[in-house]
């Protein structure tokens, strides 16, 4: 057997991806929609490749993608910030869940497509792409705003919905229609999570010690071969794949190799993940992009105003303003992989084949536009800001104010020599003091009445001068 030719392929696609990914980086996008971009090039429906080159070459590399992928989520999965801060992060997070899945729901049966349709496209634009939401973070700088914290609690808690939600959908695309069988299959899903995250919780030290070795290469070998014996033993109970290899991830983060796991698995990841995007990419028909392009449109739309209104939603939860619900909102509507592992899903399970350019135009499109906005969203903010902000308000000064203070100003200048107008003008002295003391209206920087501040100013270390015309007894 000859390799020759298929080495030769994948050695150009993955040099094409890098000089695009290079260009991507000067305009800020993600390296998701630059590497399905090259399989779209490289598909046989195009023919704008050079090479003949399938998707099936490369589908159980995809595979390895897939479950690095979400192995490393599990792995970054933050169990303590979850279970010290669960009620609060239940709350923000499932605010943010039920209000986008919701309507992806109802979204999808506009569509038209069928239900068990309707349950992915609500998936597809329900849920946010943690890889994404990370890099942006970063990238961006970031991590010490005031939102942050409050941003990482929703997608902490949009991880954990993620495993429940594909375990639905793995018994629900199942075809089958039997009550007890799915029950079935839903108990051993569930019984599954619960023994996993069980483990992670208070099965860490245990697990450490089953892992433990100072040889990186066996190292390597073992967690690479838990994730991809997990994934099995979760494509065969009915979970998937992606969910067995998450799993077994929360188990091994939990662990003190941690720090080690991540140092070795990311670069593999990067590289398998190339190879998922890429395969997904190699499968999409631009010419079927035109019987979806008004659905992804409007799917697009609605997902930027949904993240729009959760943003401001989260940040009065969390008592803070519209920028910061804006930063929010910029950061959380980014969607990727997730969406396409559904739609990987949906194929399988011979759903309508619309879904497969539904996914692929709309993770493209919103690869793009999501971290475009995400990039200016303090900007926005700071415009929204001015907008929103009056100035404040002059102060009204009435006929008897004025007054007073021409009075004041008569005793500041010496114009003054009749005894009864300086009795006048100290009694006016004495009850704008008073005034002051017992009204907060109207109260200057300094705490005070602006009358008292005047009279202060005028008066202060100054004495009436002595009028030579004037007569003392």
């Amino acid at each position: 057997m000859h390799l020759g030719e298929d080495l030769i392929t994948l050695g150009v696609l993955l040099v094409v991806a890098y000089v695009l990914g290079r260009l991507g980086k000067v305009i800020g996008l993600p390296s998701i929609p630059i590497y399905m971009v090259v399989g779209l090039l490289a598909s046989p429906y195009t023919g704008w490749f050079p090479l003949n080159f399938h998707a099936a070459d490369i589908e159980l590399i995809a595979v390895f993608g897939l479950i690095l992928l979400l192995f490393s989520l599990g792995l970054e999965f933050d169990q303590e910030e979850f279970f010290n801060n669960a009620g609060k992060l239940l709350i923000s997070g499932g605010t943010y869940v039920v209000l986008n899945m919701g309507l992806g729901f109802a979204f999808g049966m506009m569509v038209g497509w069928g239900t068990r349709e309707a349950l992915v496209i609500a998936g597809m634009t329900g849920t946010s792409s943690s890889a994404i939401i990370t890099k942006l973070l970063i990238e961006l700088r970031r991590l010490a705003n005031k939102e942050t914290p409050m941003i990482l609690g929703v997608t902490v808690v949009g991880d954990i919905f993620i495993a429940i939600y594909l375990s639905i959908v793995s018994v629900v695309l199942s075809g089958k229609t039997e009550v007890w069988p799915i029950v079935l299959q839903l108990g051993i899903a569930f019984v599954f999570l619960i023994v996993m995250f069980s483990l992670a919780r208070w099965g860490g030290k245990v697990v450490s010690r089953l892992v433990r070795t100072k040889d990186d290469e066996l190292f390597t070998i073992l967690f690479f071969g838990l994730a991809v014996l997990f994934a099995g033993i979760g494509e065969i109970i009915g979970v998937t794949d992606a969910i067995g290899a998450f799993l077994i991830g929360v188990v091994l983060g939990a662990s003190s190799y941690r720090a080690k796991i991540e140092r070795v698995a990311v670069p593999l990841r990067d590289v398998f993940a190339a190879f998922f995007f890429l395969n997904f990419g190699l499968a999409l028909h631009i010419a079927e992009f035109g019987s979806v392009i008004v659905v992804v449109l409007i799917a697009v739309v609605m997902t930027f105003a949904l993240n729009v209104v959760s943003g401001m939603i989260l940040a009065r939860l969390h008592k803070m303003g519209p920028v910061e619900g804006i930063n929010a909102a910029a950061i959380l509507v980014n969607r990727g992989e997730f969406t396409l592992i559904l739609a990987t899903l949906s194929v399988g399970a011979g759903l309508n084949h619309l879904l497969q350019p539904f996914a692929g135009l709309y993770v493209l499109l919103m690869a793009v536009l999501g971290p475009l906005f995400a990039s200016n969203s303090e900007r926005i903010g700071a415009a929204f800001r001015r907008k929103t902000s009056r100035p404040p308000a002059p102060p009204v000064r009435d006929r008897m104010r004025e007054e007073e203070i021409a009075l004041v100003e008569a005793v500041g200048n010496s114009r003054v020599t009749d005894d009864s107008t300086q009795r006048a003008v100290a009694r006016v002295v004495e009850q704008a003091k008073t005034q002051a003391d017992s009204t907060p209206d109207g109260q200057s920087a300094s705490g005070t009445d602006p009358m008292a501040d005047f009279i202060t100013d005028k008066t202060a270390g100054e004495k009436p001068k002595r009028d030579d015309r004037t007569t003392d007894y």
